[in-house]
């Protein structure tokens, strides 16, 4: 059995990126690709650098970009974010976009990128906590050195980070008086080198856009690949779990209150089995591969995964934006897409705060 649930790689495409090769630079400020097997292939590649460019870094803005290039045979990655309070008194929601996030990643790994949303529930205390501080938490149980198997080690890395995550804010949390209440999903996407890894907890989700051939027809059309699986107590393993541990379900909520089934925070519950332990997808880049597309379940309300997914398409093949200076008019389209998106769930009725980043993908 698969460590993570892994998406196919597309198979009409001879050009897919090899997802078992990783770069490692060596100490001219060359580097090697080497397949993961059992016997080692090196092959050279250019010791010429591509130059860095870093445009922002943070969370819970309502709306900015992070752009950063890669080294050779690597996609480039351009995150956007939009954030709406909807009709919330409060925004609880939380993002982080990090196109690098340790200046010093392990001498095996060439670029560590990572993309997260966080939407709270009984306040905003959980989503900023985890948006604070979980990526400080995967840094430093990242493996280090030069590992063998590492989808192994990031599996357990990922797990681990979310257990301590949560464990850290729980314990922030009971030392309040009153005690902090508050909970949070987390949709996380992890980008190691060439491959997307995605650990999620409740009912926000992550979702790739990606060009398949139709066998019958030979035409190439986008098609909707979920990177992530919702937790509510209603889906049937869950209930079980829940009602194991002494707890039950009602109008499909747990103890009739809370809509998640997993989760950070919300120590209330994790007695009547609301778990940390987040799902995790394995998903290698594809040159097929156009955009991700995390978001809250806010925008979900309103929206099929599918419906969004082409909702920015359309954007991006048939509208004309005004540019801002210096950018680009794929860089304009994305971001006004993920606007866009973000608005329209309002507009369609979404009480709820909507969170929506865009990572788009180019070769």
């Amino acid at each position: 059995m698969d460590l993570f649930g892994d998406l196919p790689e597309p198979t009409n495409d001879p050009s897919a990126v090899n997802s078992k090769q990783r770069y490692f630079p060596t100490k001219d400020g060359g580097g090697e690709k080497r397949k993961r097997n059992d016997t080692t292939v090196e092959t050279e590649v250019e010791e010429e650098k591509i130059g860095e460019k870093k445009v922002c870094k943070g969370f819970q803005l309502s709306a900015h970009i992070c752009v950063y290039y890669f080294l050779p045979g690597l996609a480039k990655l351009v995150g956007f974010v939009s954030a709406r309070r909807g009709e919330r008194d409060e925004m609880q929601d939380a993002h982080v976009l990090l196109p690098e996030i340790t200046t010093s990643p392990p001498p095996y790994i060439s670029r560590l990128a990572y993309f997260a949303v966080f939407d709270g529930h009984g306040g905003s205390r959980a989503s900023q906590f985890a948006a604070e501080t979980l990526h400080h938490t995967l840094v430093s149980k990242f493996p280090k050195g030069e590992v063998e198997n590492l989808d192994k080690l990031l599996k357990k890395c990922l797990l681990e980070t979310f257990r301590q995550t949560d464990e850290d804010f729980l314990k922030k949390a009971s030392s309040q008086k009153p005690a902090w209440k508050d909970g949070s999903t987390a949709t996380c996407l992890l980008v190691v080198d060439d491959v997307m890894y995605v650990a999620n907890l409740g009912d926000s989700r992550a979702v790739l856009c990606r060009l398949e051939t139709a066998n019958d027809s030979g035409k190439q059309k986008c098609v909707t690949l979920a990177l992530s699986k919702e937790h509510n107590p209603t889906i049937y393993e869950e209930r079980m779990r829940i009602q194991r541990a002494g707890g039950s379900v009602r109008d499909g909520r747990v103890l009739g209150v809370l809509e998640v089934s997993r989760s950070i925070g919300d120590g209330q519950y994790k007695r009547c089995g609301v778990i940390s332990t987040p799902d995790l997808r394995r998903c290698p880049i594809s040159p097929n591969d156009k955009f991700v597309l995390l978001a809250c379940d806010g925008l979900f309300k309103v929206f099929s995964a599918d419906e969004a997914v082409q909702f920015v398409l359309k954007i991006l093949e048939t509208e004309t934006v005004e540019l801002k200076e210096g950018q680009s008019e794929g860089a304009g389209l994305y971001e006004a897409a993920c606007q866009r998106l973000a608005s329209e769930a309002v507009r369609r009725g979404s009480a709820d705060n909507v969170t929506v980043i865009l990572v788009s993908i180019e070769f």
